[in-house]
């Protein structure tokens, strides 16, 4: 026990270093006055805008799908694999930012509406319905994203999103919207849009260091960026008024009159601080450290870890004990028999040694899903490793998403050659269609739900769509290089020679007899996944959390030391109930081992309609059936992953067993 202590002490050491060692996503920007711009820093600073998205639907939009300020910057950014099918959609700006320059009250453009044009009308109406569902800016300046402050309930959050606006109604409003924080909002069946953002860019100083020298106090790095979202009803659209006591925006929420006009005038001030006491490689420590509904109780987490350790390390002790009294017992009787003394008639899971290596029904299936879960568990464990690396940092935007499916393509190679190996050995003659269910079972019933999912996106013109050069890329890589290197894994399988089993299987099927309600299928499958889900389901709230509500998520370090755990409860789990139905004389444990395990998934499903009812606020048919989709691949993904693992822990226990008794 001192030796496990002492090596979970190593792993939450090394852990902890991979949570403060960052690797950012580009390399530090160093930035300058007007004028004084050299090859070493630049004055303008771009601000990028991304998609809009709301935690009362799963429908993101892009920027400029609302009616705002055209940026008169074409260009975007190149975004990658992962930031395009996560629907990140990054935009330049009307903004125009410069280093050490603040403005004050500057004017963007004036949008107007006029009552009786459809054009107009389509695009306030737009505007509204995106205020009333509390649809989000996502702004990102020099690769951090822009953060908002507010008080709510006398607490104080900082959050990397800002509303776009509000609408005030008798109900009230979501704490984080602009009418719950600010009592201005406050009148009746009315609109209120941000207009208006002061930007506060606080800076590290080049003066006395060492990458400063070429500019001195006159240039720095950005080390945040923080927005005041507002809204104002500017009088004049050539003069307008950002003072605190300028009257709010307020859009009537009934329709314009024939002929009536509604001008939007859009603003925006900028203010520079400097803070010489946080450095560049650690300015995301601040938001990180103050996400709202994510602060982690550390010390309940490592104590519920160290209680599952424990328990597993118990259950371990358990079943090597019992298991060296068996084998002991049963090879003094096998030495009684050789001396012609009087042995004990054989008992408990030595009776099945002649069918416990009998092939399963559906034995091409079994072995699929097996390639399918080890082509998922080392996707994930090495995406969970390269994560705690600081490699997937969130300054990486959608490096994680991209790093998964590219591991997922390239490691077809050992789904096709365990696949094969396991087919082999129940006997199974039909290679052909082993290895082309396994290169397209699982990845086509993934594909064909994004797919079924992307087209309720496309519907809803979403951000989140998928484009049809995406799906292109994404179908060249699966038949380009994922079912190329499946095949290439099942021939090296086949031309291996079968398993073989350390005890000879019979001719004719032993009965099973009856069984207690505990040791039946069932009752044993539902029970094994207790135990794996109570490792996750604390991680799980806040990978859910950082799905459906944008958060960021990066607890890697702990991510993986609970993955580590799941594996060994998994691995404990099934061996354990693997045991008591052979000790009970039922041999049928192939499908059982990866059920039991494979349950787990299961409670994963249960707890994401939990998490849906009780946490989020979805209300719209398309948002439920988009949730409840991305749900269902997560869930099947899960159920390979957890499966698998169970079913090669319990295929080493069976294999072990048998091997170290004498059989007559």
């Amino acid at each position: 026990m001192a030796s496990k202590l002492t090596i979970l002490i190593v792993i939450l050491c090394v852990i902890n270093e991979g949570w403060s060692f960052y690797l950012p996503g580009l390399a530090p920007v160093n930035f300058c006055r007007v004028g004084d711009d050299t090859k070493t820093c630049k004055s303008e600073i771009k601000l990028f805008v991304n998609r809009l998205n709301s935690d009362e639907s799963v429908i993101p939009f892009e920027y400029y799908h609302f009616d705002f300020c055209m940026s008169e910057d074409k260009e975007s950014p190149v975004e990658n694999l992962g930031q395009v099918v996560f629907g990140e959609r990054i935009r330049p700006s009307p903004y125009k930012l410069e280093f050490l320059k603040e403005d004050y009250c500057r004017k963007t453009c004036t949008k107007t509406y006029v009552g009786g044009d459809e054009q107009s009308e389509m695009k306030l109406n737009r505007l509204k319905e995106g205020m009333e569902k509390n649809y989000q800016h996502h702004w990102i300046v020099d690769n951090m994203p822009v953060t908002w402050c507010y008080r709510s309930d006398e607490r104080q959050y900082r959050t990397t999103r800002f509303p776009m606006g509000c609408f005030s109604k008798n109900n009230g409003q979501l704490p984080y919207s602009t009418c719950g924080v600010n009592s201005a909002y406050n009148k009746d069946n009315t609109y209120y849009l941000v207009n208006h953002v002061d930007i506060t860019i606080t800076y590290h100083s080049g003066e006395k260091e060492e990458w400063g020298s070429s500019f001195g106090n006159k240039g720095g790095r950005i080390i945040a960026v923080e927005a005041v979202p507002r809204s104002i009803n500017h009088r004049s659209p050539d003069h307008p008024d950002c003072s605190i006591k300028a009257p709010p925006l307020e859009i009537p929420a009934d329709k314009l009159k024939p002929n009536e006009k509604l001008d939007i005038t859009y603003t925006y001030s900028i203010h520079f601080k400097m803070n010489n006491t946080i450095k560049w490689s650690s300015r995301w420590d601040y938001i990180l450290d103050s996400m709202p509904h994510t602060s982690i109780q550390w010390f309940s987490i490592l104590n519920s870890l160290v209680i599952v350790l424990f328990l597993s390390g118990m259950v371990a002790m358990i079943m090597l004990r019992t298991l060296h009294k068996d084998i002991a017992r049963y090879n003094q009787a096998y030495f009684q028999i050789e001396s012609g003394e009087d042995a004990q008639e054989e008992f408990g899971w030595k009776l099945v040694h002649g069918d416990v290596f009998r092939p399963p029904r559906k034995g091409m299936l079994l072995s699929v899903f097996l390639g399918s879960g080890i082509q998922v568990f080392f996707m994930t464990l090495v995406t969970l490793a390269f994560a705690c690396l600081g490699f997937l940092s969130p300054a990486n935007r959608g490096a994680l998403m991209t790093c998964a499916m590219v591991l997922y393509v390239c490691l077809g190679t050992p789904a096709g050659y365990v696949s094969a190996r396991i087919y082999k050995s129940f006997g199974g003659e039909k290679w052909k269609s082993n290895v082309l269910l396994t290169a397209m079972l699982s990845p086509g019933i993934v594909f064909s739900l994004f797919f079924a999912l992307n087209l309720i996106f496309w519907s809803k013109e979403s951000s989140a769509a998928v484009p049809f050069s995406t799906l292109i890329a994404l179908l060249a890589l699966w038949f380009g290089v994922s079912v190329p290197l499946t095949f290439i894994g099942a021939y090296f399988g086949f031309r291996k020679r079968a398993l073989e089993h350390p005890v000879r299987t019979n001719q004719i099927p032993r009965q099973i007899p009856e069984q207690s309600f505990y040791t039946q299928s069932i009752p044993g499958v539902v029970m094994g996944g207790v135990l794996p889900f109570g490792c996750v389901f604390i991680q799980l709230f806040f990978i859910l959390n950082s799905l459906w509500s944008s958060q960021m998520y990066y607890m890697f370090g702990f991510l993986f030391l609970v993955f580590l755990i799941l594996v060994l409860t998994c691995s404990e789990t099934t061996i354990l109930l693997c045991y008591f139905h052979l000790c009970a004389e039922d041999y049928h444990w192939w499908w059982r081992s990866f059920l039991t395990s494979g349950f787990t998934a299961v409670y994963l499903l249960i707890y994401c309609v939990h998490f849906f009812f009780t946490k989020l606020e979805i209300e719209d048919t398309a948002s439920t059936i988009l949730y409840f989709g991305y749900t269902l691949i997560m869930v099947f993904l899960f159920f390979l992953l957890t499966g698998s693992i169970g079913f090669f822990a319990c295929f080493w226990f069976v294999r072990k067993i048998y091997s170290v008794v004498k059989v007559d």
